[in-house]
């Protein structure tokens, strides 16, 4: 049986399975951008395990094709064990070895950038100071103490948790979320314009004038799904551990500015649907942002961002100019120029988080160092024996 297995992960009809369904995959998934947006079609199609029918639910769904990094895998597994069981430690086949460990590291790099790379984005106005970047795409419902003058202490619910659960506790949280309705994309109307059927899914705070409906998801590059959920807070009494009757339903939203306020366990709290937040033990101050046109025309011609890095646990405090092709460095993130708003103050700074990103650049080394090894191995001999025919 073991044997059965081992020549399996090793054999090469593995390995055109693995390329022939990753040919499928990509061209279903390049078909699915039309009406899902090429965001939602790398979610569902190449970063997943499977492809899920139906695609979106709660309830029972089918696998029905291998995703992206279950063939990422497969085929990765299948390259080290075939170069494990092939393995001879002789001169004649460094070269292949070599190019062998180049490919099975990019293919490690790739896989691993897809799973734990993460990418954000911070926007800083002049002197603006931000110790946080956000998420481009993911959302998250914050509730916020602010008794504390000096402290707000702030839980995060993250939008899986959101679309998935019914009901949310926490040990921080004297009270109970019951999640009501949940609108991966909406539109908001007061409900003087939304006409006279329009009801409120909420009766507190400024969702009670507001009509919410459903809309499909966005798929432009630049877009973003507008989010809107309606939460109904219950207080839980510690004595008897029992809910305590509900405060009310507030409807969160994407399209929402302000938080809302209400009270609970003599405590002051506020709710706010945000995107994903990703807090970072140092600061950046914006100074100055620099926007050059080329004469005559809107056309950008350069356009940079001069910050100061702030980080008390290193005693770093230093000035940084940023601009295309020249980021930022520092503790295991890269800051790029990516983008300004439209008043030419605002800057937009793409935080990449990345922690394989030298494997690329190693597997490449790697694969032509293996390339040179065996091509020279071979024009060398090729070399020798041309002589000996001549002599």
């Amino acid at each position: 049986m073991l044997r059965k297995l081992i020549d399996l992960l090793t054999s090469l009809k593995l390995t055109i399975a693995c390329l022939a369904a990753a040919i499928v995959l990509i061209f279903a998934g390049t078909i699915a951008q039309v009406h899902l947006g090429i965001y939602e079609a790398q979610q569902r199609y190449f970063q997943s395990l499977f492809v899920w029918w139906p695609p979106e639910g709660r309830g029972f769904r089918i696998p029905i094709f291998p995703g992206g990094h279950l063939i990422g895998a497969i085929l990765l597994i299948n390259l080290v064990a075939a170069h494990a069981k092939r393995f001879r430690l002789v001169w004649r086949k460094l070269g292949i070895h070599l190019t062998h460990a180049g490919l099975i590291i990019m293919l490690a790099g790739g896989l691993f950038t897809d799973l734990f790379a993460v990418e954000s984005h911070m926007r800083l106005s002049g002197g603006d100071t931000k110790n946080y970047s956000e998420s481009p795409r993911l959302m998250e419902l914050a509730v916020i103490d602010t008794s504390d003058p000096e402290l707000d202490q702030v839980t995060a619910i993250p939008e899986t948790v959101l679309r998935q659960s019914r009901t949310i506790e926490h040990p921080s949280l004297p009270f109970r979320i019951n999640i009501r309705n949940f609108f991966q994309n909406s539109r908001l109307h007061m409900l003087g314009e939304a006409g006279s059927t329009a009801r409120p899914i909420a009766n507190q705070g400024p969702g009670a004038q507001i009509a919410v409906e459903a809309a499909p998801r966005v798929t432009g590059m630049d877009d973003r799904d507008v989010m809107s959920v309606a939460i109904e807070i219950v207080p839980i009494e510690f004595v008897s551990g029992r809910a305590a009757p509900p405060l009310g339903t507030w409807l969160v939203s994407d399209a929402l500015g302000a938080p809302q306020t209400f009270s609970c366990a003599g405590r002051t709290w506020q709710i706010a649907l945000r995107p994903a937040r990703y807090y970072k033990p140092y600061s950046v101050t914006l100074q100055k942002f620099t926007h050059e046109r080329y004469p005559g025309t809107e056309i950008p011609k350069d356009f940079s961002s001069r910050v100061t890095l702030v980080d008390p646990e290193r005693s770093v405090n230093r000035d940084v100019l940023i601009y295309m092709n020249h980021p930022l460095r520092y503790r295991g993130e890269t800051f790029y120029q990516a983008g300004f708003e439209k008043d030419d103050r605002t800057t937009i700074l793409q935080v990449v988080r990345n922690p394989t990103f030298i494997a690329p650049y190693i597997a490449c080394i790697v694969v032509a160092a293996g390339l040179l090894v065996q091509f020279g191995y071979h024009l060398i001999g090729f070399s020798r024996r041309r002589r000996t025919a001549l002599a």
